[in-house]
């Protein structure tokens, strides 16, 4: 991995607020993602499954965790199921966690090569009566592939069909939604990474550049900071492709005149930055939409003064939704009597602004959290309200991760990253 190894005792920590919530004789398992093939000998990049990430630490394809904490012996408490190394895998695709070596980035010292996985598994099984699976249920998840979790369900179903089963999933939608200090630490340096990034495109950026040329020098700051580049799909968006919420074609030219919707963000140890931040291609915002910047902001800063413990999603966005009315008006997008026709179900400003303005932040980019619960210190959510024109051939967007503190104001993880107006213009101008 580039990143540098993080203190076991984050993953220890984890693994304990999840047994605590575990049903006493049960067992959870938990399985990596699979290396997905491309085609011929082809794949995609290995992407560790976020849970036994969160579990474990371990970052390596054909692993399993297991969690049994009322094991009638210490050494079946935590287990970790590893590909056994040999000096073949090693010259082919490099060294793999050794027992050791496992044990210093885990805090596990039961490790277990997985041809035995099976074998303790039966074992294990005469000792428990409930076992934890592992499904998907995030609110946004699309699942077309079987998994390696889902075919390991499916198995134990045919073969232990008499035991109880519980789901991990909603444990961990609440555990993984509150971070600990050192997880916000790891998402504050991929956002310094970020922002690295993004100062480097407002000295790259001229009239007659290509969207994809600004994704190379983002990408290029990313990796030479220890990430392995994007979070997720970057947004690379001038002028009207700002008004496609998911653009992520990035092949056009950037023209004078018009502005760059950067939707970009980091990853580090796993761990998401999230970003959007608008450019003028050539280094100043024209009247009209330095007007509609400017109150994109206004509605950014005043939702974030609302991710306040107790806080509830639904109502928040609500709340957003008068604010960003109020703008609309005032930039004469809307007139009073679209909003007083305005359908309850369909509000007027969703004309201009149809998406969610939060969303929770962490080892996945939508990560974890229960949106119907009220909100909590160290929860960590984007902030990302936007304004988009076609009429006007462009669409403003701007975003930052905050934390949610105990009392007062949340904490703003990218308060170093340039947003204003004349800041933006001042570093392009330089």
């Amino acid at each position: 991995m580039k990143y540098h190894q993080i203190d076991r005792q984050l993953f220890v920590t984890n693994r304990a607020k999840f047994t605590a919530q575990m049903k006493p004789s049960s067992v959870a398992v938990f399985n990596s993602n699979d290396i997905y093939p491309v085609s011929a000998d082809s794949t995609l990049p290995f992407a560790q499954h976020r849970d036994i990430f969160y579990l474990s630490g371990v970052d390596q394809e054909e692993s399993i965790l297991l969690l049994f904490p009322d094991a009638p012996y210490d050494n079946l408490k935590e287990i970790l199921f590893l590909k056994e190394t040999n000096e073949h895998i090693a010259v082919w695709e490099g060294e793999k966690l050794t027992k050791e070596r496992a044990f210093e980035v885990s805090g596990i010292k039961t490790v277990i090569w997985l041809s035995d996985f099976h074998k303790t598994l039966k074992e294990i099984m005469t000792y428990c009566d409930t076992i934890y699976i592992n499904t998907n249920e995030h609110y946004r998840a699309v699942i077309e592939t079987e998994t390696r979790e889902a075919r390991f369900i499916k198995w134990w179903k045919e073969n232990y069909p008499a035991h109880k089963v519980e789901k991990a999933n909603p444990l961990l939608q609440r555990l993984r939604s509150v971070k600990e200090t050192a997880e916000i630490d790891l998402i504050q340096q991929a956002c310094n990474i970020t922002e690295k990034g993004f100062r480097r495109a407002l000295n790259f950026v001229k009239p007659g550049v290509m969207e994809y040329e600004i994704e190379a020098e983002l990408a290029h700051e990313f990796l030479r900071n220890r990430s392995k580049g994007f979070a997720y799909t970057p947004i690379i968006a001038s002028g009207k492709n700002a008004n496609v919420l998911h653009y992520i074609e990035n092949n056009q030219q950037c023209h004078e005149g018009d502005l760059i919707l950067l939707d970009v963000g980091a990853e580090y140890a796993n761990y998401s930055s999230d970003m959007t931040r608008m450019i003028p291609v050539s280094g100043r915002f024209t009247a009209r939409q330095k007007e509609v910047y400017n109150a994109v902001l206004r509605v950014k800063n005043e939702a974030t003064q609302m991710l306040t413990p107790g806080t509830l999603w639904k109502q928040y966005h609500i709340e957003v939704g008068k604010i960003m009315t109020s703008e609309l008006l005032g930039l004469g997008l809307l007139d009073h009597a679209d909003v007083q026709n305005e359908n309850p179900d369909a509000p007027a400003y969703k004309k201009y602004f149809m998406h969610g303005t939060s969303h929770h932040l962490g080892l996945d980019t939508h990560d974890y959290g229960l949106l119907h619960e009220p909100m909590q210190p160290n929860m960590v959510f984007t902030v990302e309200p936007g304004i988009y024109i076609p009429a006007e051939g462009f669409g403003i967007r701007l975003e930052d991760d905050v934390v949610i503190q105990p009392q007062g104001q949340p904490f703003n993880l990218m308060k170093n990253i340039p947003i204003e107006v004349d800041e933006i213009e001042s570093l392009m101008n330089a």
